[in-house]
């Protein structure tokens, strides 16, 4: 099943998603997952040095658990 991401010779399941990667995954603005961050709502994220990273399973579970 492919994401509509190229992921080139990395699979998917290694990969975690940027904030850009899950942004175009839920449909909703780079601020609002800052936000969300912020907030303690939204995704599980981490913060891998300075950037947020998603585990993709973890937000597909979070977004059918949230509909």
């Amino acid at each position: 099943m492919t994401r509509g991401y190229d992921m080139g010779s990395v699979s998917s399941i290694d990969r975690l998603w940027t904030v850009d990667d899950v942004s175009s995954y839920l449909g909703v603005p780079v601020k609002t997952l800052y936000q969300w961050k912020w907030r303690g709502e939204g995704p599980p994220v981490r913060k891998i040095g300075r950037y947020l990273r998603y585990d993709p399973a973890a937000v597909e579970r979070w977004a059918t658990q949230a509909a």
